[in-house]
């Protein structure tokens, strides 16, 4: 089994949600740059569960206006899941709330002239990063299970861009 690394990348590079560096594949972090850092980690015990983040920045500048843009996009789709987590039980793909999330969240990227969502808007983080439990939407795996109280998830929708690419991923738990 292949372990996969941490993400940090700039320009293009941001623009593959599966981006992982190589030695044949990488570009170095410049003055003017767009940044995408995907990172997690969990203490090393039995009971520990992952914590899941994807930031973008520029370095040492200001964002353009379309980054600015595509980033407030992002931000907008990533709250509109947000509150998925306030109610005990929560259905995934078919219900309701995963369905009008993906619709705003295409919504938005159509307004942006983009590309979103070639992912799933986010999935179960228990003691493996990519955990057992449901996940949000139907995209990569047909998945009806509930999202049950006490667990975690990840909401983590994206646009990607030639240039550059966006990612905002949040972690959530449900409360009984």
């Amino acid at each position: 089994m292949v372990a996969v690394r941490p993400n940090v990348s700039v320009n293009a590079n941001c623009s593959d949600s599966h981006y992982e560096p190589t030695a044949d594949h990488t570009a170095r972090l410049s003055e003017g740059d767009f940044l995408l850092i995907d990172i997690w980690g969990r203490q090393d015990t039995a009971t520990a569960v992952y914590y899941d983040i994807t930031w973008t920045g520029v370095i040492g500048r200001e964002p353009s206006p379309e980054e600015q843009r595509v980033f407030e996009t992002v931000r907008n789709a990533r709250d509109a899941a947000s509150p998925l987590s306030s109610r005990p039980s929560l259905p995934t793909a078919p219900s309701a709330d995963s369905k009008l999330t993906m619709r705003r969240a295409r919504s938005f990227a159509r307004r942006a002239s983009a590309s979103i969502l070639p992912h799933r808007t986010g999935h179960n983080i228990a003691h493996e990063i990519h955990g057992p439990g449901a996940h949000l939407d139907n995209l990569e795996t047909h998945d009806e299970r509930r999202i049950l109280p006490h667990t975690c998830f990840s909401v983590e929708p994206g646009i990607y861009l030639p240039k550059f690419g966006v990612r905002s991923e949040i972690n959530m738990l449900t409360f009984g």
